[in-house]
């Protein structure tokens, strides 16, 4: 995307339910064309942005703008949005075809028209050849591909994606990953996705919405959100993460000098945590370190499993057993792993260690 242009700006939104709120203060933009997805545990109120987006709620606060205008109180009818359901909603009695063209009859549109533009969209979805047949005679991802075309025939301004990918196998969600994007890219419009599953985020987004306890708690690109997690919360939730606990003792630009259990450590790339004297934890991802380093740390290694193309290591600190740290590291090298029982000097790049805020400095 090289320019920006918003479609889609939440201001300042929430939602209660009585004296429950499910949603604080949600302030978020979608581009006209781009896929961005709303990433969170169940209960961290993601779903619920969808429905306020798509018109099944309206917001208790703030306001939803569709190009500048208050929709906040516009009839579903009327928004240019179109829903992909985790159940695909489709009518058990009716053929592709015609579940396909569903959405343009009831918009009076001529049956002259309905029936190329059903062709058309039949063939972006590679379904041509499966127009007749019901949705029981399909298989899971081919419905949810039924879904997709029923939602794009209609040339909405934004589709939006209820955890579409939940029901599928993980071979068969792999390929549908790349296949919405693939449609994403094609179309050229906005994509909302909803999900819980982090790799599903990772590899269609451009940007992604981080969900806790109805907040948002970071918004930026799959590599911002891995490399510079802005806190406890999102660095465990986003990826596997090391946190080794410290308390910042002195600023140089961008780099931090942090007194860790294992010592002190100069040279990790600060954060907005960073304060001389603040508690911290220090960020490492398990696939920066490095077993074997000559100016490492001493770990016994506690724990060895093989998960196929890497192996995953437990170690604990020798002088620190309060800290352990977890290593991936590629299987079937040219060099030995290291085994249970083994003592090994643990070290990785000053760039790939990050200060976080420790959980609840920072309000």
């Amino acid at each position: 995307m090289n320019q920006r242009s918003d479609v889609l700006t939440l201001e300042a939104v929430g939602k209660s339910f009585g004296t429950t709120t499910v949603l604080r203060d949600i302030s978020l933009s979608v581009a006209s064309n781009e896929f961005l997805t709303i990433l969170g545990p169940s209960g961290s109120g993601k779903t619920t942005i969808l429905r306020l987006i798509a018109g099944f709620e309206a917001p208790t606060t703030g306001r939803i703008m569709l190009d500048g205008a208050d929709i906040s109180q516009m009839p579903i009818n009327r928004r240019p949005f179109n829903t992909v359901f985790q159940d695909y909603a489709l009518f058990p009695h009716l053929s592709v075809r015609r579940n396909v063209g569903y959405g343009l009859m009831v918009r009076g549109v001529p049956k002259a028209e309905i029936g190329p533009r059903v062709e058309a969209v039949l063939a972006i979805v590679g379904l041509q050849d499966y127009a007749l047949r019901l949705p029981r005679e399909l298989s899971g991802g081919q419905r949810q591909r039924v879904a997709l075309a029923r939602a794009i025939i209609c040339e909405p301004r934004v589709i939006l994606l209820d955890e579409p990918l939940a029901a599928l196998d993980v071979a068969l969600r792999a390929q549908m990953c790349k296949f919405l994007k693939d449609i994403q890219r094609r179309l050229d419009i906005a994509f909302v996705f909803i999900t819980h599953d982090q790799q599903e985020a990772i590899a269609m987004s451009d940007r992604i919405v981080v969900m806790r306890d109805g907040r948002i708690e970071q918004i930026g690109g799959p590599e911002e959100l891995y490399g510079f997690p802005a806190s406890r919360f999102v660095a465990g939730f986003f990826g596997e993460n090391n946190l080794i606990d410290g308390v910042v003792r002195a600023i140089d630009g961008a780099r931090c000098e942090v007194e860790t259990p294992i010592g002190p450590l100069w040279g990790v790339t600060c954060g907005p945590a960073a304060a001389v004297g603040a508690e911290v934890h220090l960020s490492i991802r398990p696939e920066a370190l490095v077993p074997g380093a000559t100016e490492g740390h001493r770990f016994l290694v506690r724990d060895a499993q093989f998960a196929g193309p890497t192996t995953l290591i437990e170690a604990q600190g020798v002088e620190a057993p309060e800290v352990t740290l977890r290593l991936r590291l590629p299987s079937g090298g040219t060099r030995a792993l290291p085994s249970v029982g083994d003592v090994v000097a643990i070290g990785w790049s000053e760039a790939d260690a990050r200060v976080i805020a420790a959980e609840g400095s920072n309000g």
